[in-house]
């Protein structure tokens, strides 16, 4: 229960990721979030969007594994995405901004931990 509590918490932070990069990139809370310019952010929300929707698919992911009927497929699903996000979070935490680890791959890494003890 508290890993799949953990798993809708990093998924739900995926949506919200998706919401800063595709729709309020340009706004002041995207670029407040993101800490940039307005002319940074017109000149990159195309990229922005594109991560956005890879967010998007993250997100969705992480909810099919909490709501697969097949637990043993479920877990090996929650494995992957939690996977996944830990390791774009140690990339975008290396090349990006600290931040991200912080943000992104630790609470992933802590769900990750979660499922990996339920196992």
């Amino acid at each position: 229960m508290v890993a799949n509590l953990l798993v809708v918490l990093v998924a739900l932070e995926h949506v919200y990721i998706l919401v800063l990069e595709m729709f309020l990139w340009t706004r002041p809370v995207g670029r407040r979030a993101f800490r940039m310019s307005l002319e940074r952010a017109q000149i990159t929300r195309v990229m922005a969007a594109n991560q956005g929707l890879y967010n998007g698919f993250l997100a969705a992911g992480l909810f099919w594994s909490v709501l697969h009927p097949d637990p043993v497929f479920a877990y090996q699903l929650k494995l992957f995405f939690l996977g996944a996000v830990v390791v774009a979070g140690l990339y975008g935490g290396k090349t990006v901004s600290r931040r991200i680890l912080f943000i992104q791959a630790a609470p992933a890494a802590i769900a990750l931990f979660s499922v990996l003890l339920t196992g």
